[in-house]
């Protein structure tokens, strides 16, 4: 008698944007300390689907494999999380895996995440630096400020956050928590305190930091337990006193 294992997965698959979702089931062969990211590429190698009909190759995307890029995001058994680090041993089965919700899916488990690059890009998230040439050692930081914005800077822009939040929805502008803490990180050094008032500025915009609801669900959802719910309350304050300097001066 065969004493091969097998992983069942289930699979929402979509040829594209506008056409209708069905779910396709696999099975996998199991091996030792596999991940999500395995089951797939067993499947690119061989796409057969569990009733032994030949199939086209689940879409899904992926870059680092060690859950830094954020790119192999998805929906695993009800959570979003990166595919890289879901292990097969601690996953229930069938092992249900669904596109993120909150972004245009491309096809099948593949979304676009632009709108989290461009929601960074109207808080001014990066550094200008002028010229090419060597501008010398950077500002020193305060260790008890480095060790809090370090863990700022571990978002990967991943989606998690954007797709436990209730407010990111077809009806709101908002920009979601990950831009909101990374105005946080960029007010706090020495270089990026130049474009302050830029960055409080675009929170005051329409999807700014007003329209957030408070629900909590994105410090809990982040996979790098990044303290977003702080970063929020933090600008809160700052943004306040922000409009009413502006009021003022006037």
């Amino acid at each position: 008698m065969s004493t091969q294992k097998n992983i069942r997965l289930k699979i929402r698959r979509q040829d594209g944007p506008n056409k209708s979702s069905r779910w396709e089931e696999f099975d996998i062969t199991y091996r030792p300390n596999m991940n999500v990211i395995s089951c797939l590429m067993d499947i690119q190698k061989n796409p057969v689907n569990a009733q032994g009909q030949k199939t086209n190759p689940v879409v899904w995307e992926c870059n680092c494999l060690e859950e830094v890029c954020g790119a192999c995001t998805m929906i695993i058994n009800g959570q979003a999380r990166q595919a890289c680090s879901a292990l097969i041993d601690q996953l229930a089965q069938p092992l249900v895996l669904e596109p993120l919700t909150k972004f245009p899916l491309v096809r099948d488990l593949m979304v676009d995440r632009t709108l989290m690059f461009e929601n960074l890009k109207k808080v001014h998230a990066w550094i200008d630096i002028d010229g090419t040439y060597d501008l010398g050692a950077g500002p020193r930081i305060a260790e008890v400020k480095r060790q809090w914005a370090y863990e700022l800077s571990k978002c990967m822009t991943c989606g998690c956050c954007m797709q436990a939040c209730p407010q990111v929805n077809p009806r709101s502008e908002f920009i979601g928590p990950a831009a909101i803490s990374q105005v946080r990180l960029f007010n706090a050094h020495p270089s990026g305190e130049m474009h302050r008032h830029e960055r409080l500025q675009a929170l005051l915009d329409d999807g700014g930091i007003a329209d957030c609801g408070n629900a909590q669900n994105c410090v809990r959802a982040c996979p790098k337990a990044i303290p977003l719910t702080t970063s929020i309350a933090a600008l809160n304050k700052d943004v306040n006193k922000f409009a009413i300097n502006h009021w003022l001066a006037k």
